[in-house]
């Protein structure tokens, strides 16, 4: 009788050992899942299933944390004020693609344009009758593509190839160097009245949905 309690005993501990659940040591951070105090670093506490600061003791660990930037993403690097109105600037653009989603506006190349001053590529003026273009900061890639071709292409199916010779400034402007017009955007293809003209573009529009590439 007594082997045979012992045998039982036996078995009834194996069994709880069994499905006794496994050991996991996972500690979380701010905003991190969690179900127990254990489960959190440090100072943190688990809060409705989330590891935050424990209002006891008065952390402010988590405070201000914002989520990581999506990859490819860009965010502004910061803003400018020009005449009373905030514009954000940016260091960089999108990923360039074998199509990459842009907006087109159109800029004056010349002297006296509303381009401002000479071109960032060679320090010169040009002709609004070639197919000329400026891109946003993020794109022009501290002068890496100048003088090289993109073709551009509109929605109506047409396409144009424009070399590239100008910065569409995305940190600075609302200055005599940027004939006081405000930081572009960072997706901004600034093309001369060539590119519109050979897009089939009403220049009126102002900015018009676009894709580009390099050639």
């Amino acid at each position: 009788m007594g082997k045979s309690r012992l045998l039982s005993l036996l078995i009834y501990l194996l069994l709880k050992l069994i499905s006794f659940p496994p050991l996991v040591v996972s500690i979380s951070y701010c905003n991190g899942p969690c179900r127990t105090l254990n489960d959190c670093n440090g100072r943190l506490i688990c809060i409705n299933g989330k590891c935050n600061d424990d209002p006891d003791l008065g952390t402010h660990i988590c405070q201000g944390t914002t989520p990581s930037p999506q990859p490819g993403g860009c965010k502004s690097s910061g803003t400018l004020t020009c005449r009373g109105k905030s514009y954000p600037t940016y260091d960089c653009s999108p990923p360039v693609t074998s199509s990459t989603p842009a907006k087109l506006t159109n800029n004056d190349f010349s002297q006296g344009g509303d381009g401002g001053g000479p071109s960032e590529c060679d320090g010169k003026y040009h002709s609004n009758k070639n197919p000329i273009v400026a891109l946003s900061t993020g794109w022009y890639n501290g002068g890496t593509r100048c003088n090289q071709m993109i073709r551009v292409r509109a929605s109506n199916g047409r396409s144009v190839d424009a070399k590239v010779v100008d910065e569409c400034d995305s940190r600075q402007g609302c200055d005599a160097e940027h004939a006081g017009q405000p930081p572009c955007k960072n997706n901004i293809v600034d093309g001369s009245d060539a590119v519109w003209d050979a897009l089939g573009l009403n220049k009126e529009e102002g900015v018009v949905d676009i894709t580009w590439s390099m050639t």
